[in-house]
């Protein structure tokens, strides 16, 4: 059994449902599981604590929270230590097309240069669009921005791009990666 860490930050609430479900697919295989909004992550929490760690942020006007890149960067010595991953959420990501695989994976090449971090294991989500909870401008803008895209919406209008397929098989491919990980430091000790 492994206790691993995961760290999200989140704009409107998606990048939290995607870290809960992964959270669960860890508990799932008799790991210990601990889920935590950077925003709100104790001072005290002690990353020696856990033997891997997976960060988690989503993507707005195109870069992650500037809270999660500060977390990384703060702790990328403990990091690069342990096994460790990094999922990333956006609407390129579930654009399910070509350009928005590359927008996407932009977002991604910023964040790995800002954070001066090359997380092990490394996915992509789409994230969800919310038309009725944004203002007018905000809106407008995505709609503008994602008109060539298709998408079902639901009786509000919104639009959720998460494969829930993908973060079940992630979590069960990143449990994986821990778990032989961990083998192997045991064998090496």
């Amino acid at each position: 059994m492994a206790t691993i860490l995961t760290v999200f930050g989140t704009g409107e609430g998606q990048t939290a449902k995607i870290a809960d479900s992964i959270t669960e697919g860890f508990k799932a295989r008799d790991h210990k599981a601990t889920t935590v909004n950077v925003a709100e992550i104790d001072p005290e929490l002690n990353l020696d604590e856990f033997d891997a760690v997976l960060v988690g942020a989503s993507v707005h006007y195109g870069r992650q929270q500037k809270s999660v890149r500060r977390w990384v960067k703060t702790n990328r010595d403990v990091l690069v230590r342990k096994p460790n991953g990094f999922f990333q959420v956006s609407g390129a990501s579930g654009a399910k097309n070509e350009e928005g695989l590359s927008e996407a994976t932009g977002y991604l090449d910023k964040f790995i240069d800002d954070t001066n971090w090359q997380p092990d294991r490394i996915t992509l989500f789409g994230g969800a669009l919310r038309f009725s909870e944004y203002g007018f401008l905000k809106r407008a803008l995505l709609k503008f921005i994602v008109r060539n895209q298709e998408f079902e919406m639901d009786e509000s209008g919104d639009a959720e791009l998460t494969d829930w397929e993908s973060v079940a098989s992630f979590a069960g491919e990143f449990a994986v990666f821990v778990e032989e990980r961990l083998g192997e430091a045991v064998k090496a000790a």
